[in-house]
């Protein structure tokens, strides 16, 4: 079946349909991993987006429901090149194509995803529709899709209730002693955030994403992560409003991507949007305390000003060695630091994930 994708701007591809077969409109943002195309498909911080893989050959490993990073997908849309049709691995459970139909994903295989990427490259990020029927009105095609924006996306995302995890949980070890507890304002959470605390003793419990500040502290937790998660950051104003409270407790703090934006805009900061973002596993970014270059694994749309920040609240921590922008800050005086890179990445590397480390060893007092 004919599937085809139709830009704000009045480009169209033509491809093949693949996946759910239902027509959705949605912001389109390109993605470079080679791999971790199951990761990228229930990243919960994609909700309100169509992901482009630049990579040519998207699905030739299949499906292992251990890698999801969420119970299920919030991605609106899948755009590939080719979509391989036989998952050879001995992990593999179920084909892509099957797992996009069983998740409702739309999308479209078979168009040139590099002259798409250079697109959105030189233009910036921009709307687009996935669909199987040939619109016969443009005019009134391109006034929909250029109408559409990313609303409501962090509460669609975050966790119903509150749900706790002790190391055991989530494939890990259930030999590892607990000897912290960790609370997890969920914005967009990843499982791997979890585990990567769970290996480390901690008790995680997880809590909705407009839970009260003072509902967390009750639980008197070792210490608080903020996650990554989707959207705009400043359209979470009630968010924000309870991440101040958060701030002047002495809870150690540590926030990634999403939350490391809202904390940011909790504290003066402000953020903006960026061109394209930045979403691969190859992102080069250097600790300005250490000088040591990470490489690793990004997904973000927005990022915080650099000549925002309050000097008398916060420093940057963390660049980007590609484009120079923020991607860490350490709060003066503060408990808190924050990153807006994936130390917990998975697939993608893992160079970073010494600062879940540094979290642990902030709630020993050090």
């Amino acid at each position: 079946m004919k599937a085809y994708l139709i830009l704000e701007d009045g480009t169209r591809f033509t491809g093949k349909s693949i996946g759910s077969t239902k027509e959705v409109i949605s912001e389109i943002v390109f993605n470079t991993s080679m791999t971790g195309y199951l990761e990228v498909l229930t990243d919960p911080s994609y909700a309100g987006q169509a992901v482009v893989m630049t990579y040519p050959l998207i699905g030739n490993y299949g499906i292992c429901r251990k890698d999801m990073e969420a119970r299920g997908s919030h991605t609106d849309g899948f755009i590939v090149r080719e979509l391989a049709r036989l998952g050879s691995n001995f992990r593999n459970e179920q084909s892509i194509q099957d797992f996009l139909v069983e998740q409702d994903i739309p999308g479209i295989e078979g168009i040139d995803t590099r002259a798409l990427t250079k697109i959105l490259r030189e233009k910036g990020t921009m709307n687009g529709m996935i669909t199987t029927e040939e619109p016969a009105d443009m005019d009134a095609v391109l006034k929909k899709i250029k109408e559409y924006s990313v609303r409501g996306v962090v509460d669609k995302v975050t966790t119903k209730e509150i749900v706790s995890y002790r190391p055991g949980d989530l494939n890990t070890d259930s030999n590892i002693p607990v000897t912290k507890k960790v609370a997890i304002l969920d914005v967009g959470t990843k499982f791997n955030i979890a585990r990567c605390l769970l290996k480390r003793g901690c008790e995680v419990t997880i809590y909705p994403a407009r839970t009260k500040a003072d509902d967390i502290l009750a639980s008197n937790p070792d210490g608080i992560m903020l996650t990554n998660g989707p959207g705009d950051p400043k359209e979470c104003t009630e968010v924000i409003d309870e991440l101040k409270k958060l701030y002047q407790s002495e809870v150690p703090i540590f926030a990634i991507c999403l939350g490391h934006q809202l904390m940011a805009l909790a504290n003066g900061c402000d953020t903006e949007k960026m061109k394209y973002g930045h979403r691969g596993a190859n992102h080069p970014v250097k600790d300005l305390e250490t000088r040591r270059v990470y490489i690793s694994s990004q997904n973000h749309g927005y990022m915080v000003k650099a000549d925002s920040v309050p000097a008398d609240v916060a420093e940057v921590a963390f660049v980007n060695v590609n484009d120079g922008t923020v991607e860490g800050l350490k709060y003066k005086n503060k408990k808190i630091f924050t990153v807006q890179f994936h130390p917990e990445a998975c697939a993608g590397p893992r160079d970073s994930e010494v600062l879940f480390d540094r979290f642990i060893k902030m709630m020993e007092g050090e």
